[in-house]
């Protein structure tokens, strides 16, 4: 155990242990066909691409905070659907149709652990790591990893939704330190965001691993994996 070059490591959540299931842009069509509109997942993607890169890109480039409080998170969601209805010439002034995306994208049904999830938190468990959650996200959040039965793997979660401060504050990775007890240098931060979630952590010390399942980053200099089963061996538990 003394062996390995780290000590703890720190997942991001979204698109990086889970993601709305069978994805954002099949969800997505599936609500507004329930709702009479016909909205392909291709028209959500061309739609995303006008109005934002990504989601993540979208929550990249707010200029506050969005996930702190609930009221927060249904106003910038409110904002990025409307964009994307707007976009197809859909009045959405009451709300109605904000309001059954919403309540579709924060239920636990919609969302599944990539399968590549439960391998790795268990090898990393077995190799003596201590395991964090550091995420940007609902107070919700905590509920869902223990529907999906992985709470347990995790010393502790750090939720900016219930902390009240969010990636790339460094706030919110002092406290995943200050609750694993273990230096920057001793750390490993997972998420697939390059600003938001590597850069903010390494800018303390502690080391980034990008996961990029789509390819999306092609060009990022730094370490960066497409599955988290490749990130054993850079943790010395493979």
């Amino acid at each position: 155990m003394s062996g390995l070059p780290y000590r703890a490591v720190f997942f991001d959540v979204g698109e990086t242990l889970l993601a709305p299931h069978p994805s954002f842009n099949e969800l997505f069509s599936e609500i507004m066909g329930g709702l009479g509109y016909e909205v392909t997942p291709d028209d959500v993607e061309k739609a995303l691409a006008t109005v934002a890169p990504s989601v993540s890109e979208a929550i990249g480039q707010t200029k506050t905070t969005w996930s702190t409080s609930r009221e927060e998170s249904r106003r910038f969601w409110r904002g990025l659907y409307g964009a994307m209805l707007a976009h197809w010439g859909i009045d959405d002034s009451s709300g109605a149709v904000f309001d059954v995306l919403y309540a579709r994208f924060t239920s636990y049904e919609s969302y599944r652990l990539f399968p590549d999830v439960i391998p790795t938190l268990t090898a990393c468990r077995a190799a003596g790591l201590t395991l964090g959650v550091v995420s940007n996200f609902e107070d919700w959040l905590e509920g869902l990893l223990i529907e999906m039965e992985v709470a347990p793997f995790f010393a502790f979660m750090v939720i900016s939704g219930k902390e009240g401060v969010e990636k790339p504050n460094p706030a919110i990775f002092r406290l995943a330190l200050e609750r694993s007890g273990v230096s920057p240098e001793e750390a490993v931060f997972v998420g697939d965001h390059p600003r938001l979630d590597i850069q903010a952590a390494a800018e303390l010390g502690m080391t980034g691993v990008l996961i990029d399942r789509p390819g999306r980053y092609q060009d990022f200099e730094g370490l960066r994996v497409r599955t988290l089963t490749d990130l054993l061996p850079i943790l010395g538990a493979a």
